[in-house]
């Protein structure tokens, strides 16, 4: 369920304190989420943000996550908070949260995909939306054998495949999130992509 994406384009306002009131809207460990993104952030301006809350189905229960992005003039910075039932080492109900801040000038792709059902119909507003960010912490590769045009050749090529950032990833919809959901997640994506163009 995503809270609310700003626009900078209005003013130049820190937006910290809309940033917590979406975090505590959620419900979910607020103070443990607003601590983690606090000291991510640093007292840096809050320019932009996009709060997304995810329950998932474990067995019989139900697990919450929460994934926090927030852009200040700098950085990139993307919280994420599990729930976890319990294991070896904290037999009790506990949350992890990890934070990773990322300058700008490091983000080199911020990969959007749309998806617009009905396209013919005249439907422009997009039903479902993924944002796709790369700075090169995380890279997948894809390989597959390689070959030549001569359907006879029985010699080996070795291998070839592709190379590609996958650092984060997060898919929002209108009928899982809310209505608001991809309009807020793409303003957040344009304003990314609007200070990473550089």
């Amino acid at each position: 369920m995503p809270l609310r994406a700003t626009d900078d384009r209005k003013d130049d306002a820190d937006r910290s304190r809309e940033l917590r009131d979406a975090i505590d809207r959620t419900g979910y460990y607020p103070e443990v989420v607003i601590d983690s993104v606090a000291a991510a952030v640093s007292g840096e301006r809050v320019v932009s943000f996009y709060v997304h809350h995810e329950p998932t189905f474990d067995r019989d229960e139900v697990r919450r996550h929460l994934s926090v992005m927030v852009l200040t003039p700098s950085r990139l910075i993307i919280v994420h908070t599990d729930e976890h039932a319990g294991d070896d080492l904290l037999p009790e109900p506990y949350t992890s949260t990890s934070s990773e801040a990322i300058r700008l000038s490091s983000v080199t792709s911020v990969v959007v995909t749309r998806m617009v059902a009905n396209p013919t119909k005249g439907q422009t507003t997009p039903a479902e939306a993924v944002i796709t960010l790369g700075w090169g912490g995380v890279s997948r590769v894809d390989l597959e054998p390689a070959g030549c045009d001569d359907p006879q050749c029985e010699a080996d090529h070795g291998y070839t495949g592709v190379l590609a950032s996958d650092d984060f990833s997060l898919r929002v919809s209108a009928a899982a999130d809310g209505q608001d959901a991809v309009p807020l997640l793409l303003s957040f994506a344009e304003q990314l992509s609007a200070r990473t163009h550089s």
